[in-house]
């Protein structure tokens, strides 16, 4: 696969989740637009579309027309072979902590090395994301401030974003994976996890009744793992092989 600045920035998904005011998408918009991104997806966003979003996206309308509007993270990252929750506020069990600049070159090296899109996630303008939505994702990103008042407008957190995902592209687009490194995306990593519950239950590795922080714990290393398909493959098939033995036993 022959990757180019333009088309490793064309798989990268800007994602805002439940946006309050229709203003900032389209000021996020135009600031995607100015550095080469296109992919925009709006998770339960209050009001969209809106003239306010429309006049504050300044000429990046072929954004906001293309902006895909989805019920769920989940949905908006399904395909995802990586993604960055970024956010002012430390968390706890994320695989990774970034800031902006280095997010930026992982996220240029991971659309590059694949052919599945990648996504930086953004939360509400209030709350920001919920530690639930952080860890869907890879790693978590923090854009350097004033200790003393970090507080930064949505579409000017993307802005300083776009700009890191731009100069990071134009620095180094890395050589794609072979076929056989081909990262699993975000909804075959959730199939996994999903199948470790059941499993783990099964064999009764996980009790039900006490379950601790097994799985966010098992979310945290896979998503600092950035598992590959055949990885995921290979752990399904040893958790069928311990189901199917605690069976016969």
């Amino acid at each position: 696969m022959n990757h180019t600045p333009d088309s490793t920035l064309a798989r990268i998904r800007i994602v805002l989740s439940q946006t309050s005011h229709p203003g900032n998408i389209g000021s996020a918009a135009r600031a995607m637009k100015t550095m080469g991104l296109s992919q925009l997806v709006l998770v339960a966003p209050r009001l969209f579309p809106a003239w306010e979003a429309t006049s504050l996206a300044a000429g990046a309308d072929d954004v906001l027309a293309n902006a895909r509007v989805v019920a769920t993270l989940d949905e908006a990252l399904a395909g995802c072979a990586y993604a960055v929750a970024a956010t002012a506020r430390p968390r706890e069990l994320v695989a990774n902590i970034l800031d902006s600049r280095e997010a930026a070159a992982s996220v240029i090296e991971a659309a590059a090395g694949s052919p599945q899109d990648v996504a930086v996630v953004f939360g509400n303008e209030t709350s920001g994301l919920s530690n639930e939505d952080a860890r869907r994702c890879n790693a978590l990103a923090h854009i350097p401030a004033n200790p003393a008042y970090s507080s930064l407008n949505l579409a000017a957190a993307v802005q300083v974003f776009a700009y890191e995902l731009r100069m990071a592209v134009d620095r180094s687009v890395p050589k794609p994976a072979g076929p056989q490194d081909v990262p699993a995306t975000q909804d075959e990593v959730d199939g996994l996890l999903g199948h470790c519950e059941s499993a783990l239950t099964e064999i009764g590795f996980l009790k039900p009744d006490n379950p601790g922080r097994l799985m966010p714990r098992l979310q945290k290393l896979f998503g600092r793992a950035r598992l590959e398909k055949e990885e995921v493959n290979i752990l399904r098939g040893i958790l069928n092989a311990a189901v199917a033995n605690k069976r016969k036993s």
